[in-house]
């Protein structure tokens, strides 16, 4: 079954089994090929200098040679490890950042039509990375100093407004990030289908609901989802699925690393954590702008 999380369900990435994230297994394994059953798993008597008939013993030089072989490690399997996501997502947020640096301080107070062809950049080139085959590392670095770049102009003015919005909106999303790692490593968030099923409906009337927003407001209506306490609820609420998102993130990596996969796939792994931090940062600045009112 591919994986819920649209951006680890392309071909050779991440997709569920079983309810919990991980690789594809629908191709059953060959009871005479123990390695059939993990893509990403090599055979270890294919090119194997040491490969012998069972039941065949080593030489005595064979067994120091062994003996005296480094350790297979990243370098030499090719395969991720969490220090290769660790690595991809602090280059992502740094490009980020970087963009959202410059747009804070360079863009012009005119020139905030430039930060919604960002945003609509942005959002181009994460549909072209979601349905993207292979993993394109310029095309994820691009897509986060985009999504900085509109993200830095529109918290300037969210502070200009209230000021000091910008740290608590960071300090806020930082907050809703460790909480989700430390309930998810503790075990007391476990991505069951079940979870994932209720998750992805809520996020789907969310949406949905933002949307009859939109349109509504087009033709001057007003259903008060961004304002007031109804505004509160949904803004809580648009936190609650970025960190549903980030739990899901968190199984995907988990699984993929357990599975052997290819150490290129740590960068979808980064784009699925900025993409799940942007939900939450958005969603956090709205609400805390909304709970500060016009102080």
């Amino acid at each position: 079954m591919r994986s819920s999380n649209p951006v680890f369900s392309r071909e050779g990435s991440f997709t569920r089994d079983t309810g919990y994230a991980g690789f594809d297994a629908t191709r059953q394994p060959h009871a005479a090929d123990p390695y059939a059953n993990n893509p990403y798993a090599a055979n270890p008597y294919g090119a194997n200098p040491y490969a012998r008939p069972e039941g065949a013993q080593l030489t005595d030089d064979q067994l120091a040679e062994m003996y005296r072989a480094p350790s297979a490690g990243p370098m030499q399997t090719g395969r991720m490890t969490m220090d290769d996501v660790v690595a991809r997502t602090t280059l992502t947020l740094l490009a980020l950042v970087g963009a959202g640096a410059v747009a804070w301080f360079a863009l012009p107070d005119e020139g905030y039509a430039f930060a919604a062809g960002a945003a609509f950049a942005a959002f181009v080139v994460g549909l072209v990375i979601t349905f993207k085959r292979s993993v394109s590392p310029p095309l994820i670095l691009a897509y986060a100093a985009l999504e900085g770049f509109f993200l830095g102009a529109i918290t300037k003015v969210f502070n200009t407004i209230w000021p000091g919005i910008a740290v608590q909106a960071v300090l806020g999303t930082a907050v809703v990030f460790g909480a989700m790692l430390i309930a998810y490593k503790s075990g007391r968030i476990r991505v069951t289908p079940q979870y994932t099923r209720i998750g992805l409906a809520i996020a789907m009337g969310f949406v949905g609901l933002l949307l009859v927003n939109m349109i509504a407001s087009m033709f001057g209506a007003d259903l008060g989802l961004r304002s007031g306490p109804l505004g509160i609820v949904v803004g809580l609420i648009g936190i609650a699925l970025g960190a549903f998102f980030l739990s899901l993130d968190f199984a995907e990596i988990e699984h993929a690393i357990q599975n052997g996969a290819p150490e290129r796939e740590a960068w979808r792994a980064a784009f699925g954590l900025t993409l799940s931090l942007v939900w939450i940062y958005l969603e956090m600045l709205r609400l805390i702008a909304i709970l500060r009112g016009d102080d």
